[in-house]
Protein backbone atom coordinates (compact mmCIF):
# COMPACT_ATOMS: atom_id res chain seq x y z
CA UNK A 1 0.00 0.00 0.00
CA UNK A 2 1.74 3.47 -1.19
CA UNK A 3 1.06 6.44 0.93
CA UNK A 4 1.22 10.20 0.76
CA UNK A 5 4.17 11.46 2.41
CA UNK A 6 4.12 13.74 4.84
CA UNK A 7 5.06 17.80 4.94
CA UNK A 8 8.20 17.26 7.36
CA UNK A 9 9.06 14.07 5.41
CA UNK A 10 8.98 16.72 2.20
CA UNK A 11 10.60 19.26 4.02
CA UNK A 12 14.12 17.26 4.69
CA UNK A 13 14.21 15.49 1.76
CA UNK A 14 13.99 19.03 -0.54
CA UNK A 15 16.51 20.55 1.74
CA UNK A 16 19.98 19.64 2.44
CA UNK A 17 20.33 16.11 3.48
CA UNK A 18 22.31 12.55 4.50
CA UNK A 19 20.94 10.09 2.60
CA UNK A 20 21.26 5.93 3.05
CA UNK A 21 19.74 2.95 1.61
CA UNK A 22 19.23 -0.09 2.96
CA UNK A 23 18.60 -3.33 1.03
CA UNK A 24 19.26 -6.76 1.88
CA UNK A 25 22.09 -9.22 0.36
CA UNK A 26 21.21 -13.05 -0.99
CA UNK A 27 21.74 -14.41 2.50
CA UNK A 28 19.68 -11.97 3.92
CA UNK A 29 22.45 -9.95 5.77
CA UNK A 30 22.09 -5.96 5.25
CA UNK A 31 23.84 -3.42 2.78
CA UNK A 32 24.14 0.39 3.33
CA UNK A 33 25.10 2.86 0.42
CA UNK A 34 25.22 6.41 1.01
CA UNK A 35 23.26 7.94 -2.24
CA UNK A 36 22.15 11.32 -3.48
CA UNK A 37 18.18 11.07 -3.66
CA UNK A 38 15.62 13.61 -4.63
CA UNK A 39 11.49 13.78 -4.22
CA UNK A 40 9.44 12.93 -7.27
CA UNK A 41 6.11 13.94 -5.98
CA UNK A 42 5.10 11.04 -3.01
CA UNK A 43 8.56 9.47 -4.52
CA UNK A 44 12.14 9.16 -4.03
CA UNK A 45 14.58 8.43 -6.62
CA UNK A 46 17.75 7.93 -7.51
CA UNK A 47 20.38 6.77 -10.60
CA UNK A 48 22.72 3.73 -10.05
CA UNK A 49 24.57 1.25 -12.08
CA UNK A 50 23.28 -2.27 -13.69
CA UNK A 51 25.54 -5.20 -11.81
CA UNK A 52 26.19 -3.36 -8.39
CA UNK A 53 25.60 -4.90 -5.53
CA UNK A 54 22.71 -2.67 -4.42
CA UNK A 55 21.00 -2.92 -7.99
CA UNK A 56 21.25 -6.56 -7.88
CA UNK A 57 19.61 -6.98 -4.09
CA UNK A 58 16.91 -4.38 -5.43
CA UNK A 59 16.54 -6.95 -8.24
CA UNK A 60 15.81 -10.23 -6.30
CA UNK A 61 13.85 -7.75 -2.80
CA UNK A 62 12.52 -4.87 -4.26
CA UNK A 63 12.16 -3.81 -0.11
CA UNK A 64 13.98 -0.71 0.59
CA UNK A 65 14.86 1.51 3.76
CA UNK A 66 15.98 4.86 2.92
CA UNK A 67 17.08 7.28 5.99
CA UNK A 68 17.60 10.81 5.04
CA UNK A 69 18.67 13.18 7.83
CA UNK A 70 19.39 16.91 8.14
CA UNK A 71 19.40 18.81 10.78
CA UNK A 72 20.65 17.05 14.13
CA UNK A 73 18.17 14.90 15.19
CA UNK A 74 15.85 15.24 12.49
CA UNK A 75 15.23 12.45 9.46
CA UNK A 76 12.57 10.23 8.08
CA UNK A 77 12.97 6.87 7.32
CA UNK A 78 11.21 5.27 4.06
CA UNK A 79 10.19 2.25 3.63
CA UNK A 80 8.79 0.87 0.53
CA UNK A 81 9.33 -1.05 -2.81
CA UNK A 82 11.91 0.17 -5.77
CA UNK A 83 10.25 0.51 -9.46
CA UNK A 84 13.57 0.41 -11.98
CA UNK A 85 14.04 1.71 -15.13
CA UNK A 86 16.63 2.28 -17.99
CA UNK A 87 18.20 5.81 -18.00
CA UNK A 88 20.36 5.51 -20.97
CA UNK A 89 20.75 9.19 -21.58
CA UNK A 90 21.97 9.46 -17.74
CA UNK A 91 19.91 12.00 -17.18
CA UNK A 92 18.65 11.92 -13.87
CA UNK A 93 22.83 11.19 -13.22
CA UNK A 94 23.70 14.75 -14.70
CA UNK A 95 20.36 15.91 -12.58
CA UNK A 96 22.01 14.87 -9.66
CA UNK A 97 25.30 15.91 -10.29
CA UNK A 98 24.02 19.80 -11.06
CA UNK A 99 22.32 19.48 -8.04
CA UNK A 100 24.51 17.77 -5.51
CA UNK A 101 28.02 18.09 -7.12
CA UNK A 102 27.85 21.89 -8.02
CA UNK A 103 26.61 21.44 -11.31
CA UNK A 104 30.21 19.22 -12.16
CA UNK A 105 30.64 16.63 -14.89
CA UNK A 106 30.29 12.88 -14.14
CA UNK A 107 33.34 10.97 -14.76
CA UNK A 108 32.32 9.13 -17.78
CA UNK A 109 30.95 5.69 -17.86
CA UNK A 110 31.23 4.24 -21.47
CA UNK A 111 30.02 0.97 -20.37
CA UNK A 112 27.92 1.83 -17.30
CA UNK A 113 24.31 0.83 -17.71
CA UNK A 114 22.31 3.67 -15.38
CA UNK A 115 19.17 3.06 -13.99
CA UNK A 116 16.77 5.16 -12.26
CA UNK A 117 15.45 3.41 -9.22
CA UNK A 118 12.09 4.88 -7.58
CA UNK A 119 10.97 4.28 -4.03
CA UNK A 120 7.53 3.98 -3.55
CA UNK A 121 6.80 4.77 0.01
CA UNK A 122 4.78 2.63 2.09
CA UNK A 123 5.64 3.51 5.72
CA UNK A 124 7.24 6.75 6.85
CA UNK A 125 8.64 7.06 10.25
CA UNK A 126 10.30 10.72 11.31
CA UNK A 127 11.85 12.14 14.46
CA UNK A 128 10.73 14.71 15.52
CA UNK A 129 7.40 12.16 15.33
CA UNK A 130 3.89 13.77 14.44
CA UNK A 131 2.32 15.63 17.21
Amino acid sequence: MTLSLTESAREILDGPHTAVLATANADGRPQSSVIFVKRDGDSVVFSTVEGRLKTRNMRRDPRVSLLVSSDPGRYVEIRGRVEITPDPEKVLLHEMYARYMGGATPPPEPEAERLIVRIVPEKEYRRPPAA
